[in-house]
Order: C-alpha cells, then sequence, then structure tokens
C-alpha cells in the first residue's frame, strides 16, 4: 500500500528554499532547517540555472557552460545540504532546474504537491528586498510563503523556528 492510499501515514511536508549562494539564502535555509525539523518536515533546496546564451557559441561550448554550471549548483548544493544536516538533523532533497528564475520556481511549486511552505530571506542591500520576495505579490502562490529578514542572527533564527 503506498503512502497515498493509506491515509493514516502522514506526509512530511516540504520547506522549498531557492539556495542562489546569497547570504540571504543561508538565512532562508537555516530557519527552514529549524521549522522542518521542529514540526517534522522535510527541506529541499533549488538552485535554477539561468538559460543557456545563445549568442554566437556553438553547441559544443554551450554544452561544456551547461555542464559547469550543473557541477558549480551540485557543489554549493552538497555544501548547503551539509548545513541543514548541521542544524538540523535532516537530508534535504536537492533539485536543479534550467530556465528563468522565477518561471521554474512557480513551476516547480506546482508540480511537488508536498511542497507547503517557500521560505525567502529579504535582500539587506539597497536594491531592495530581492526579485523572489518582490515577485510573491505579484504571483499566485498556491503555498504560503515565509519572508524572513536576511539580517537575523543565528540566535533570533533558533528563537522564531
Amino acid at each position: 500500500m503506498t503512502e497515498s492510499e493509506n491515509p493514516s501515514v502522514a506526509k512530511r511536508r516540504k520547506f522549498l528554499v531557492v539556495a542562489d549562494g546569497t547570504p540571504e539564502s543561508e538565512v532562508a535555509i537555516h530557519f527552514a532547517s529549524l521549522r522542518a525539523q521542529h514540526t517534522n518536515g522535510v527541506v529541499t533546496l533549488l538552485a535554477v540555472l539561468g538559460p543557456p546564451d545563445t549568442a554566437g557559441h556553438w553547441l559544443g561550448v554551450q554544452n561544456i557552460m551547461r555542464e559547469e554550471a550543473r557541477a558549480e549548483a551540485e557543489a554549493v548544493l552538497h555544501k548547503l545540504a551539509a548545513h541543514v544536516n548541521d542544524y538540523a538533523g535532516i537530508i534535504p532533497e536537492l533539485v536543479i532546474r534550467e530556465g528563468r528564475l522565477a518561471d521554474e520556481l512557480l513551476k516547480f511549486i506546482d508540480e511537488d504537491k508536498d511542497i507547503a511552505i517557500l521560505v525567502l530571506a529579504a535582500g539587506t542591500g539597497r536594491e531592495g528586498p530581492g526579485p523572489l520576495v518582490s515577485l510573491i505579490g505579484s504571483s499566485g502562490f498556491r503555498i504560503p510563503v515565509t519572508v524572513v529578514p536576511g539580517t537575523l542572527t543565528d540566535e533570533a533564527i533558533h528563537a522564531l523556528a
């Protein structure tokens, strides 16, 4: 009997974090890890590779660039996965997509019905809260979004989560 056939088996809700390498994403990962730990959830780290640059590159060069970008994303995800494990003793789900960040994020949320919460950290620079935080006001997300300040300290994260 599968999980979906057995109502007594509870699904573990997923906390989705976009792993873009910014200091703010590390704050979001830390917060999501502790929330997942306290609620018996799972952390999913999503990396999105930008669309390939097709301006004048040969197909072979594009493929090499794509492979290098994927290898770099995998290395970053594995490093961040170790952080999730250190923070909360959770082995996260790692996902790499290719395309425009906003489009891939929305598609992924629609495809994975176990994603319960998107966790973002607001940018700390003069540029504003960041493109994803700005996106949530204009897009119809089917899940709640938690936006944490990108300047939260570890102590504050522990107190909140």
